[in-house]
């Protein structure tokens, strides 16, 4: 089969034959119609992340079609068009995940394939208003944006929203889900072009955080925020807890822009506010992610569509920031 190898950190991928995966009892085998890139890819890519092995087959994501099924699975899903929950094994708390919870793409090779194995339980229908490439964009960054909304931030039907950061796969749908929660949503990004993207999308507002007084804009447009998610960590999270409401909760699963500075712990208290980490979410909370997609009819954010063949490509888009959406590899 065609795969996608990563032999080295700060290398090109390469495209190669390999092997078809043999089968566990409890897997089955996926041809993949489309797979997704997350930062993850990237920070793999780079070297920077824990646990890295090579060569590796990278991608989380991905939709396709089951074509052979383990000893043990249910022939029922021959055939069947399916995407993935990346996350394997969460644990028994569904607060946190456990000590054997891990991702598709690192350490099992993953889905920037022809074919990928996985296991029967971390198999879901595909939504049918969805084409595979925009299935495949739903996955983990779909999880981990409902995750933080709803289970962390507890979003209602008129709670004011702050989306620090659209343009991200998780930041576009914490937009897309809140806007059809009934939520009223405001964004930032470094970008122009992204903010008027997601005020399409249904944001009321969008602040440019390269201004600098893009937190006074923000207060002027809206009194404060019920819930803050946030991706990016950095300076400039020390200004949520001035736009935070009093009870309100900021949400946070990154930090590709560094670790937070001195807080005013004071206003957090006062304000009895909550700052909440989260990480993916459980095999219920994907399952409830794809309900609420197929329920509001959610299409994610496809910035662009690219071979296979041009996972580098991909990965260099990624590293530059410039999508707004999810990146997806389709195998032509």
């Amino acid at each position: 089969m065609k795969a996608i190898i990563l032999e080295a950190a700060d290398q090109p991928f390469v495209l190669k034959e390999v092997t078809i995966p043999e089968l566990s009892d409890d897997e089955v085998l996926v041809k993949v119609k489309a797979s997704a890139l997350n930062r993850r890819d990237y920070w793999i890519s780079i070297g920077k992340y824990a646990g890295i092995k090579y060569p590796i087959i990278l991608g989380s994501d991905g939709a396709g079609i089951v074509t052979k099924v383990g000893n043990g699975v249910n022939n029922e899903w021959l055939g069947k068009e399916i995407i993935i929950n990346p996350g394997y094994d969460w644990g028994t708390n569904p607060a946190f995940q456990g000590k054997d919870f891990k991702i598709l793409g690192l350490p099992d090779d993953g889905t920037f394939a022809e074919y990928v194995k996985v296991k029967a339980k971390c198999l879901f229908s595909k939504p049918t208003h969805l084409s595979f490439a925009q299935a495949a964009a739903l996955p983990l960054a779909g999880l981990t944006a409902y995750r933080a909304l709803f289970t962390k931030g507890k979003a209602k039907k008129g709670d004011k929203v702050l989306i620090s950061g659209v343009g991200s796969g998780t930041g576009t749908f914490a937009l897309q889900f809140a806007i059809s929660a009934g939520c009223h949503v405001y964004v930032t990004s470094g970008n122009e072009e992204k903010l008027q993207k997601a005020i399409e999308l249904g944001a009321k507002a969008g602040v440019n955080y390269n201004d600098p007084s893009w937190m006074d804009k923000l207060l002027s447009l809206n009194d404060g925020f019920d819930i803050i998610i946030d991706s990016a960590l950095g300076d400039g999270f020390v200004n949520f807890i001035d736009l935070a409401n009093p009870g309100g909760r900021i949400v946070f699963f990154g930090g590709t822009a560094g670790n937070i500075p001195e807080l005013n712990a004071r206003k957090i208290f006062w304000k009895q506010l909550q700052i909440l980490g989260t990480t993916m979410g459980t095999s219920e909370e994907f399952e409830n992610m794809l309900a609420f997609v197929n329920q509001y009819k959610i299409i994610p954010a496809v910035d662009c569509i690219l071979p296979l063949a041009n996972a580098t490509e991909a990965i260099n888009k990624m590293a530059e920031s410039t999508q707004f959406g999810k990146i997806v590899l389709v195998d032509e």
